[in-house]
């Protein structure tokens, strides 16, 4: 073969060759660029967990249901970002010591204890706790990590006695009490000043129970101030005993903490009834947010905690009309239940005309308003 030859051969060679490599490249598909693995979605965080001690039955239809469906809406409210739970019957004294601690040595970081008589066993346990945030329902006592809460029940008592001054025959009206701390004396006396606002003439007489739920002590109560004549009762414990013996004995008589309407529907004149819902939401919301902080809270009308609820149809209309003018002034500020002149049993002046108390007042009430008959246990 010449050189000529050759050379071409060697051409022809290289460019066969280079034809079929570009063949392949041409029939060759792209490879796509790797794609990135996606992130981990972020842990997703534990609920919030809030417990709740009750003194009474989640079934007592006033005090502990309350708290209970204010529970309810907390959680219908937040969804999986809290976990609730309860313990009822709780009894006061060292049996709630022990069930503190248990809840707070269960992760709870919400821990609502709701009678008087837990205050000192919260304060306790609220100390070896910094980590738990405790709400006392109508205590005084607070720390760094316990806040205390109320509501203005003598709002509701007050109402409830505009109806009583208006409906009763004969001017004696009852109350069923619990235990003889200012709250309930103070719920006698705004009941009472209620009923004066419309009849002057009445006068109202108590029975103590010393109990919060103690149905038969309530219905004896009960039975005792209707045969000592008596014909429109009030209460301020738990069950709804008090409304029943009314109903049985053909009397009147008002739901307390919630609505007891079914428990006696002849007897029923309206229901006297606390929302313990909106507080609930604001303290969960806070806590979840990192903001709650140490305190004393005291709602009522104006904060859509405090009703007067279900009146019945004989109640006349001008009486229903000074109730809602009475809510209306609750609500805006415009009128003041305790405004002088108010006087004790005794006729001794303790706010002089004009003189609105003030919450420091109300919160130590220990007398009988004039109206209120009978000695103030010690």
């Amino acid at each position: 073969m010449t050189d000529n030859s050759k050379r071409h051969w060697v051409q022809l060679v290289a460019l066969s060759t280079l034809a079929a490599a570009a063949l392949v490249a041409c029939g060759k598909k792209e490879e796509p660029a790797p794609v990135a693995a996606p992130a981990p979605a972020p842990a997703k965080p534990e609920p919030l967990k809030v417990a709740f001690a009750y003194v009474g039955p989640v079934g007592d239809g006033g005090w502990s249901f309350a708290h209970d469906n204010a529970r309810k809406a907390v959680e219908a409210e937040f969804g999986d970002k809290i976990q609730t739970s309860f313990v009822e019957s709780v009894p006061e004294g060292a049996d709630a010591e022990r069930v503190f601690r248990d809840l707070a040595s269960q992760g709870n970081k919400i821990v609502f204890g709701t009678s008087f008589g837990y205050m000192e066993p919260m304060i306790k346990v609220a100390a070896d706790f910094k980590d738990v945030k405790f709400e006392h329902a109508t205590g005084y006592k607070t720390a760094e990590n316990l806040r205390t809460y109320d509501s203005r029940t003598y709002e509701g008592a007050y109402m409830a006695g505009v109806i009583a001054g208006g409906m009763t025959k004969s001017n004696t009206l009852g109350v069923v009490a619990s235990v003889p701390i200012p709250e309930v004396i103070r719920n006698i006396n705004s009941f009472t000043l209620g009923a004066q606002s419309v009849n002057p003439k009445v006068k109202t007489r108590v029975v103590w129970v010393n109990n919060w739920f103690d149905p038969p002590k309530e219905t004896e109560a009960a039975t005792s101030l209707i045969n000592g004549g008596a014909d429109v009762l009030m209460q301020n414990t738990d069950s709804s005993a008090v409304l029943q013996t009314a109903e049985k004995l053909g009397k009147r008589g008002f739901g307390w903490d919630s609505d007891m309407t079914a428990y006696g529907p002849k007897a029923h004149l309206g229901s006297s009834v606390i929302n313990w819902g909106p507080y609930y939401k604001k303290t969960v919301a806070d806590a979840l947010a990192g903001s709650w902080s140490t305190g004393k809270a005291w709602w009522g009308v104006k904060e859509g905690a405090i009703d007067l609820v279900s009146i019945a149809d004989d109640v006349p209309a001008e009486l229903k009309q000074k109730v809602e003018t009475v809510k209306a002034g609750l609500k805006d500020g415009s009128f003041a239940i305790w405004k002088g002149p108010i006087k004790d049993q005794a006729g001794k002046e303790l706010l002089a005309k004009d003189v609105v108390a003030d919450d420091a007042f109300l919160g130590g009430i220990k007398f009988y308003v004039k109206g209120v008959e009978g000695k103030l246990p010690n």
